[in-house]
């Protein structure tokens, strides 16, 4: 007696088979395809034709394979291409039409600054929705691994060293071909294939070398101009209370490349980082901000400042210009804390809670409860957050930031397993973390609808 159900793998179909049978009603792949349908993506299509006089694949059959693969961790061009023949979800969302590779990079990378409304477009869908009830928000960066490696950052010291090197070493092999060629000698060297090699490396040391000294000047002309403020300000205050003004004069900067100012030769954008736990990576500093009811995100930005203090204003800015999406209180940590971005925050009508020191972890009992010193009278604006900050209400409202947006952090780096960009250089960097949370944003709202 046969006890197990029978197979035919030679079995025919009575009718041709369909992907929209086999997918289930609720899957990633069928709300992705929905919310595409509803996206105004006329600034990619009337840019985008095909090549060679042959007809392209629609745009909203690129877009779905970059979505879906961003949202369940396929990001290569090469695995969303084989995925379109292996996967039912991807053969559904590409219409059993199968883009090449190329196809699929080439897109991605011509329209990185399109997606940068359609992340907007997203959020303003969730919104109509109900999905999204924008009240809190909290900002923070992680480090997200450049494609170059770290061994691959030259020095400035070492790369002037290199070109000294380099350029003795070919003023030497030019002085034995002068010599052999006198004396008639073979000395089994190929000297004109060794000075070749030495100057193609020279075009490189020279090229990373200016590259250095351009962002030195730039990082010069910078804080210089803070430097002359400082210094103006110290002046004018001299001059109102007729005291010299107490602590060291500013430092003026310096014009000139320190020795440990690095480039990348793979990709010279991106930056030898620290990263939490200790060690360095090379690595772009991708920030976003999470709304805490539904996890979404609601901004998101690159930058290649290590530190976060300036990445208050490009937030602001991005809430002046996507109104819908401003908050009502604004959450960061002491990162980025300074006089100016509790004002930015006060300017845009957020109530900033910025912490102004470092978190400890396992506050005494008494601490944690304690009542919060009284607000002094004509308060400044730092001495308002700090009560803020130090309320009943407060502690309450600050205490939920690291469960908001870490969290998504780590959904999009363990989870979705988006750890390193694919794409080089600064533009595409910013491009390519944009997709990632898109991806991650179309997960969330799938969740949160089928929740």
């Amino acid at each position: 007696m046969n006890k197990y159900l029978p197979y035919d793998r030679d079995q025919a179909y009575l009718l041709p088979p369909s992907v929209e049978d086999w997918l289930p009603k609720n899957h990633l792949a069928r709300f992705i395809v929905d919310i595409i349908d509803q996206l105004d993506i006329s600034s990619i299509d009337k840019q985008y034709n095909g090549q060679g006089g042959r007809l392209a694949y629609h745009p909203k059959i690129l877009l779905g394979l970059l979505f879906y693969g961003y949202s369940t961790g396929t990001f290569s061009s090469r695995k969303l291409e084989n995925a379109t023949y292996d996967s039912v979800a991807f053969r559904y969302i590409a219409a059993n039409s199968h883009p090449d590779h190329d196809t699929i990079a080439n897109f991605r990378q011509r329209f990185l600054k399109e997606l940068e409304e359609i992340f907007v477009q997203i959020l303003l869908i969730a919104k109509g929705s109900g999905l999204l009830k924008v009240g809190k928000v909290s900002l923070d960066g992680t480090k997200i691994k450049a494609n170059a490696s770290k061994h691959k950052a030259l020095s400035y010291k070492h790369a002037k060293q290199l070109q000294k090197q380099l350029e003795d070493e070919v003023t030497s092999l030019m002085a034995q071909a002068k010599e052999i060629d006198t004396k008639d000698e073979n000395t089994g060297m190929n000297i004109p294939q060794e000075i070749e090699r030495r100057e193609d490396r020279l075009k490189i040391i020279k090229s990373a070398i200016t590259k250095i000294e351009t962002r030195a000047d730039d990082r010069y002309k910078k804080d210089k101009k803070e430097y002359d403020t400082k210094i103006k300000h110290r002046e004018d205050k001299e001059k109102l209370t007729g005291k010299k003004t107490k602590g060291r004069s500013p430092k003026p900067p310096n014009s000139t490349p320190n020795d440990k100012d690095q480039v990348n030769l793979t990709d010279d954008e991106s930056k030898i980082m620290p990263v939490s736990g200790g060690g360095y990576m090379q690595a772009f500093n991708a920030q976003a901000s999470v709304e805490h009811e539904s996890r979404l995100i609601t901004h998101n930005h690159v930058t290649q400042n290590v530190n976060d203090k300036q990445e208050v204003k490009t937030s602001c800015e991005h809430y002046n210009k996507n109104s819908f999406l401003k908050p009502k209180e604004f959450l960061a940590d002491a990162g980025y804390f300074s006089e100016e971005n509790v004002k930015l925050c006060e300017k845009e009508n957020m109530i900033p809670y910025i912490s102004f020191g470092k978190e400890h972890h396992n506050q005494p009992l008494e601490d944690r409860f304690k009542e919060s010193e009284p607000l002094p009278s004509n308060p400044t604006i730092i001495e308002k957050l700090k009560y803020r900050l130090q309320t009943k209400e407060g502690k309450e409202i600050y205490s939920t930031r690291k469960s908001t947006v870490e969290p998504v952090f780590g959904i999009i780096k363990h989870v979705i397993g988006f750890r390193q960009l694919l794409l080089r250089g600064f533009q595409k960097a910013k491009g390519e973390w944009n997709l990632a949370c898109i991806g991650y944003n179309l997960k969330r709202l799938h969740i949160i609808q089928n929740a």
